[in-house]
């Protein structure tokens, strides 16, 4: 099995990335999905986050204010380099098992924004990179998300850089274009992977036809 990772920063089209190849059939995890899951109600990570912020981290109906704590971590390393501390592990763990759930897929894909930032690059044997010009990723973050284009710098400035991000990419899915673009895209790659699957597979068993 050769475990994929996509990543992107913010605004790049990750998420329309990883839709496409969940259309094609590729088992999909999602580090922001697992990232949420471990700080569900009734999750051990959530109560040491509520002791260490106090009150004011939980809605009305005791789930995580993540903008509160967005807020509160985005210029106070110390108390991100907690939270990391915290949930990084736990997030591990989780793709861990989910990845040993589908060990007999041709190819499956880990979507995260912080695959090349965390030590989640070690749990793939490539690197998907979807990309886009800055300033278009600015014009598209401000847009999806409502907000003013100093604060759409801040994000892109504390992620890593567009030029560290490429010089890890095995792959490269340009998103400059429109959906129907990335979607070309995706379904070659998808066939490429597939392909070097199919190879492998028969590899493998012509080595084992002569042993």
């Amino acid at each position: 099995m050769r475990t994929l990772g996509l990543t992107g920063g913010i605004g790049s089209g990750k998420s329309a990335a990883s839709t496409l190849f969940e259309q094609l059939g590729v088992a999909v995890i999602d580090a922001d999905q697992v990232a949420r899951d471990v700080v569900e109600p009734g999750e051990p990570a959530l109560a040491a986050i509520a002791e260490r912020f106090g009150d004011a981290v939980l809605t009305p109906d005791g789930q995580l204010n993540r903008r509160w704590l967005r807020q509160q971590i985005f210029d106070q390393p110390q108390q991100r380099h907690w939270l990391e501390q915290l949930l990084h592990p736990l997030i591990r763990t989780r793709i861990l098992d989910w990845l040993a759930q589908h060990c007999h897929e041709d190819y499956v894909i880990l979507s995260s924004p912080l695959l090349l930032e965390t030590d989640q690059h070690q749990l793939v044997d490539a690197v998907i990179v979807v990309d886009l010009p800055v300033a278009l990723q600015l014009q598209r973050t401000c847009q999806r998300d409502q907000m003013t284009e100093a604060a759409a710098h801040k994000i892109i400035a504390a992620q890593i850089s567009r030029e560290l991000r490429l010089e890890s990419a095995d792959f490269i899915l340009d998103n400059s274009g429109d959906l129907d673009q990335l979607a070309q895209q995706v379904n070659a790659l998808h066939l490429h992977l597939k392909q070097r699957a199919d190879t492998s597979r028969m590899t493998h068993m012509d080595t084992y036809d002569k042993t």
